[in-house]
């Protein structure tokens, strides 16, 4: 984590935020004392298809018929108003 001024934060705001953008995190400081952290958001990442499929290509088929039981044990599938 890189350490800046208050001052840095506010001359070099733009070079700030394109670190951000590059996974940079800051530590702001004020008179040498800690006062708050800069860290980017987590992105979602987009996964394609093709990486989706092979990631799940070795998992278990589903049993459908058991995962219906299961639903249908927690979830009413009545027409009743819940209200």
């Amino acid at each position: 984590m890189k350490e800046i001024s208050q001052r840095q934060l506010r001359n070099d705001s733009g070079e700030i935020m394109r670190g951000l953008d590059e996974g940079e995190s800051y530590l702001v400081m004020r008179n040498g004392t800690p006062v708050g952290e800069l860290t980017p958001l987590r992105r979602h990442r987009f996964v394609s298809a093709e990486t989706a499929m092979a990631m799940f290509r070795g998992a278990p088929s589903v049993d459908y018929r058991r995962l219906r039981e299961d639903l249908d044990t927690v979830a009413s599938q009545d027409a009743h108003p819940r209200g």
